[in-house]
């Protein structure tokens, strides 16, 4: 049981900047730390950067802390509590056990997610969708991730690999970042507006200019978007006809675009609307840059009050 002074602490680790935030047993959120995160410092030393914002936090508040729930991009084990693989932005912390050390220097439980299907888990538990049973989350930065929640319960697949939606082929010809072609994130993350924007234009902007560019009236950057929305769309549209999931939630920062990607996804659907007649929804991330940590924090607290197990 959580007691009437207890917190929970959530961990977003990015490649860049790690979020820290105490929450309370209904996932209000106490107080926030940003720290940049010491990613090419090995794995000890990310999770004790972390651990010290804890505590500072737990200083300040006071308070019992009833879990700590980790949010990590890359792959992750979440059973074993271990990060598996990751990018070129991390050294020495594919093949660490996450959970193992942060139980054994606080003494609490913890956890261990992939950083979407906790973006996911926050906004079902407290945000944009939430209380829903059935949902599709994107997050749409540099590239594009994807997780499921079905029957109010994170579905990961027999690999961990279920909801991987920017890594479906059917969405043009340009070469992916994963080495394959026509998925998804080549034309909806924030790399491939810019690229697909540069093969219009001769001229290489980032992702926001060329949004700036779209709400200013230039008609190529205005295309980029459009493309963008009709492939968050099919990707919508995929979903409803394979598992007759029809409510998305969508974060990142591109996803802060919402006035340009809201109407072309809408458009799209329209114009080919599931064989089901169930209309979908489509919401944008109502935690921003708070939904990996809450989320996180939703599975330890699960995992304290005996509820869903961490999968």
């Amino acid at each position: 049981m959580i007691g009437t002074d207890a917190v929970l602490a959530g961990v977003d680790v990015g490649g860049t900047n790690t979020k820290v935030l105490l929450a309370s047993p209904t996932l209000d959120v106490v107080d926030r730390i940003d720290l940049p995160t010491p990613a090419h410092a090995g794995g000890a030393a990310i999770v004790g950067a972390a651990l010290g914002a804890v505590t500072e936090l737990l200083e300040r508040h006071g308070g019992s802390l009833a879990g700590v729930g980790v949010g990590a991009a890359g792959v992750v084990d979440a059973d074993t509590g271990t990060v598996l693989v990751t990018g070129n932005s991390f050294t020495g912390w594919a093949g660490y056990g996450v959970v193992d050390a942060v139980a054994s220097a606080l003494g609490v439980p913890a956890t261990l997610d992939n950083d979407v299907n906790a973006f996911l888990l926050g906004e079902v538990a407290t945000g944009a969708v939430a209380g829903e049973p059935d949902v599709l989350g994107m997050t749409l930065g540099t590239g594009v991730g994807g997780a499921l929640v079905l029957g109010g319960v994170l579905f990961a697949g027999p690999r961990g690999a279920a909801g991987e939606i920017g890594h479906v082929p059917g969405f043009g010809d340009a070469l992916c970042t994963c080495g394959q072609v026509g998925h998804l994130e080549t034309i909806a993350g924030a790399r491939g507006i810019a690229d697909r924007h540069a093969e219009r234009t001769g001229r290489r902007l980032s992702a926001r200019a060329v949004a700036e560019a779209a709400r200013a009236g230039d008609p190529d950057a205005a295309a980029v978007f459009e493309t963008a929305g009709w492939g968050l769309a099919r990707a919508a549209l995929l979903t409803a006809g394979i598992l007759d999931v029809t409510t998305v939630v969508i974060g990142g920062g591109i996803a802060r675009s919402w006035d340009l990607l809201e109407p072309a996804t809408a458009r799209a659907i329209a114009a080919e609307p599931p064989v089901s007649g169930a209309s979908i929804r489509l919401a944008q991330s109502a935690l921003g840059a708070d939904a990996v940590a809450l989320g996180a924090a939703a599975r330890v607290r699960d995992l304290v009050l005996g509820g869903a197990p961490a999968l």
